[in-house]
């Protein structure tokens, strides 16, 4: 079931569906992580925090990954198109109309 509630992760008027937040958040979080292993490799906090994440996330964000992977092409492109209003000005090489 879609999730109906305000998000961060969402535009005004089209929330992200359950399995879109999960990804996004996981990505976010990855990338700040990464970023304060750049910074601090031999922090030990947050050497724990990836490997909660790695211990009690991982599953529930891969499958929602496979979820979305899953979905055909057109549905993909349609959806990025609703949640990136400026996506409807890029050509499929990327450069602006």
């Amino acid at each position: 079931m879609p999730n109906t509630r305000p998000s961060v992760l969402s535009t005004a008027a089209l929330p992200l569906d359950e399995d879109e937040v999960r990804v996004t958040t996981a990505q976010r979080r990855l990338i700040a992580l990464g970023a304060a292993l750049v910074t601090n490799p031999f922090d030990t906090s947050v050497h724990q925090r990836l490997l909660r994440f790695l211990n009690q996330d991982i599953g529930a964000v891969l499958t929602s990954l496979r979820t979305l992977q899953q979905r055909p092409e057109a549905q993909l492109r349609a959806r990025i198109a609703e949640l990136t209003p400026l996506s409807a000005n890029v050509t499929a090489a990327g450069r602006h109309r």
